[in-house]
């Protein structure tokens, strides 16, 4: 559904992100799953849209700054590593075994995709994988700073396993790697006091298995506690700001931030 969102995104007139990839990997479910969001969350292309560019952004001035390593944890069907290429930096694409698989199957048949532009880092974080240590097996420097994106995920974690990630990553990484992240509010991740579409919008994450369990209002107590000393938050109303030169209240972006953090010396 990401993916198909990614790619009606590219298509517009004026695209805010762009994935040409998008289209061969969300397939048909994909984009059906898509138009079915969008009867609970209209602007759900435009969310994805923006968080797309928004990212791309932030590895585009990692890689401009010298930094080598890119890490996509919990990839899922991401196309950075070949589309934000460079010489010398090298993406890392961390998730489970079994998505990996599909991703592979599906990218050998999108004709010219460079299936080797990312390292494949396979970890079960249910059977206790680490991510640190299956990292630096597939060559990580963890000496090295790093962009660490953690798109799309942390939703749908319970607390303790956000808690945890953060803090191997302010504890095991570099001082000035940056944790990227995006959140939902309070409210939408404990399904209290939601008006009927919003809550449209829990029911329908769930319906295809995958449930909200996590959001915070603030995060800086959270990441104080795992180790961060550098926090950054916006609401993506900002991000729509920055990128689109407008704020239309109708949006609704009120329950998605991002986030970023560092330990060291702030890098965004």
């Amino acid at each position: 559904m990401v993916a198909a969102y990614r790619a009606r995104a590219t298509r517009r007139p004026e695209p805010v992100c762009r994935d040409e990839w998008a289209h061969g990997l969300a397939g048909a479910i994909g984009l059906e799953l898509s138009v079915t969001f969008d009867r609970h969350f209209p602007h759900m292309e435009l969310w994805i849209g923006l968080r797309t560019a928004y990212l791309d952004r932030q590895v585009e001035a990692a890689a401009a700054r010298g930094w080598e390593q890119i890490v996509l944890l919990g990839a899922g069907f991401d196309t950075r590593a070949a589309r934000l290429a460079r010489p010398g930096v090298t993406f890392y694409e961390v998730d489970h075994p079994a998505t990996q698989k599909e991703k592979r199957g599906r990218l050998v048949e999108l004709s010219g995709y460079p299936v080797q532009a990312a390292r494949m880092v396979a970890c079960d974080f249910e059977s206790g994988d680490d991510f640190v240590d299956k990292l630096v097996e597939t060559g990580f420097a963890p000496e090295r700073p790093a962009l660490i994106i953690w798109e799309g995920v942390t939703p749908y974690l319970t607390e303790p396993a956000v808690r945890a990630t953060a803090s191997r990553v302010a504890g095991a990484l570099h001082p000035d790697t940056v944790l990227l992240f995006d959140y939902v509010g309070k409210r939408m991740a404990e399904g209290e006091r939601l008006r009927e579409k919003d809550r449209g919008v829990r029911d329908e994450v769930s319906r295809v298995g995958e449930p909200i369990r996590w959001g915070t209002n603030d995060p800086i107590p959270l990441l104080h506690e795992c180790g961060f000393r550098h926090v950054l938050t916006l609401t993506f109303d900002q991000i729509a700001l920055a990128l689109t030169g407008t704020y239309e209240r109708v949006r609704e972006f009120r329950f998605q931030s991002m986030c970023a953090a560092s330990r060291a010396t702030p890098q965004f």
